[in-house]
């Protein structure tokens, strides 16, 4: 979501005239797209701001902006405009269009621009992305949630869901696809709540549905589900549409049920599981992907013992593993029972090694066959192209030529964690 929304500012920024440097000594603009979703990267962007103040003493017509999430949160903004006044504007996730307009009012007037504004509840469209990581694509097709996670500060600097039309995420994805993109993945905090804010017979199946009419050859991934939103129909318009990766990444955070009702997310463990067996019910090849997070305040040892349970059970190809993050503004942060840095530790490393044992028996599978990759880069470091097949899974493969956005065959001769390396077929 933050790279697609840092291609949306991107794209403001061109159309001005403005074109991409790596040199901060060489830009005129530098703008900070935050994130607050865990505490560490909120402190990593506030140091990465400090260290641009001697660049301002350095070049002062250097306009420095922040937005995004950190920047909408409660009381952050203040506190830029008082401990960092090199800053130049500060602007949230609700009015990221309006960057260009906020930029010409601080050139015009040298005065600093400071624009933090409610949830509008619409959508903007028209914005022209200046996108970065081609053969793939980004799409927003829903901004928002819902959920209030007990653990989570989303709903309050993303505000609530709000859908674009089926019509403009169709035109938006047709048009990726006449334009070479071989890989569109559909965004949003929620993306199978997709529509319920809309009028009439709208859902994140029907979307899926009249996105299977789009021609070409292109693959269709989506992120980030919730499991109380997988219905039947979405696991069988994936199953029916030739362009959706058989991959479905469905967060559990937790296997203890106890823990899933204190993080508010509205199912129980048996509850997953079923998802988990409707999935493999229409698409027996689905790899499950899924965040799972250790030390949510009260988790007891035998909470702990209950997700292993559950990641033994599902048996993931691959699994994001988070340590709980206390983030002022939530619920959870008020709760009783915060659990110490030292039982964390050692659950986190139990569950990573029960997960990339996981994850060693999945890549294991792939040794001696072909699979097909989308290159999208080439790793300097290794001297190798790299792509993911349409299960997630990273194949390294040497070629002489450049095959950067190209469908290639690879053999696969070794596996190492989620990566795979192989041989170029070229027949």
């Amino acid at each position: 979501m933050n790279i697609h929304e840092s291609e949306k500012l991107a794209g403001i920024l061109t159309q001005k005239g403005y074109f991409p440097t790596e040199d901060n000594e060489l830009a005129d603009v530098i703008v900070f797209n935050t994130c607050c979703i865990r505490e560490n990267a909120e402190q990593h962007a506030f140091g990465n701001l400090g260290a641009l103040k001697y660049l301002k003493k350095k070049k002062p017509s250097l306009i420095i902006a922040v937005g995004g999430c950190m920047a909408q949160e409660e009381g952050t903004a203040e506190k830029i405009k008082e401990s960092y006044p090199f800053v130049d504007i500060v602007f949230g996730t609700h009015n990221l269009e309006l960057f260009g307009s906020y930029l010409d009012e601080r050139l015009a007037s040298k005065k600093r621009v400071f624009k933090i504004t409610d949830d509008s509840g619409k959508i903007k469209e028209g914005l022209n992305p200046f996108r970065t990581s081609y053969p793939n694509a980004w799409v927003n097709i829903m901004q928002g949630c819902n959920n209030f996670c007990t653990y989570c500060i989303v709903p309050y600097v993303r505000g609530r869901e709000k859908s674009r039309s089926k019509e403009a995420i169709f035109s938006e994805v047709q048009k990726l696809v006449l334009l070479g993109y071989k890989e569109v993945t559909l965004l949003g905090q929620n993306v199978n709540s997709y529509g319920k804010d809309l009028d009439g017979d709208v859902n994140f199946a029907s979307l899926i549905d009249m996105l299977s009419e789009i021609r070409g050859d292109f693959r269709l991934r989506f992120m980030t589900n919730h499991p109380k939103d997988l219905t039947e129909d979405l696991v069988k318009a994936v199953a029916n549409n030739k362009h959706c990766c058989h991959l479905i990444h469905l967060p559990v955070q937790s296997g203890s049920d106890r823990i899933l009702k204190l993080m508010n997310r509205r199912y129980t463990s048996a509850d997953y599981i079923e998802k988990v067996n409707l999935i493999k019910k229409y698409i027996p090849d689905c790899a499950i992907t899924t965040d799972i997070m250790v030390g949510f305040p009260t988790e007891t040892e035998q909470d702990f013992q209950d997700t292993l349970e559950l990641v033994k059970k599902v048996g993931f190809s691959s699994a994001f593993t988070f340590v709980y993050s206390r983030r002022k503004g939530t619920v959870a942060d008020k709760m009783e029972g915060q659990v110490s840095e030292d039982i964390k530790k050692d659950r986190i490393m139990r569950l990573v090694e029960l997960c990339n044992e996981q994850t060693r028996i999945y890549s294991a599978k792939y040794l001696t066959k072909t699979v097909t990759v989308i290159c999208e880069d080439y790793d300097k470091k290794k001297g190798l192209y790299l792509g993911r097949d349409e299960y997630g899974r990273m194949g390294y493969f040497k070629s002489d030529v450049n095959l950067i956005g190209e469908l290639c065959n690879i053999n696969i001769t070794d596996v190492n964690g989620i990566s795979l390396y192989g041989t170029l077929v070229t027949d």
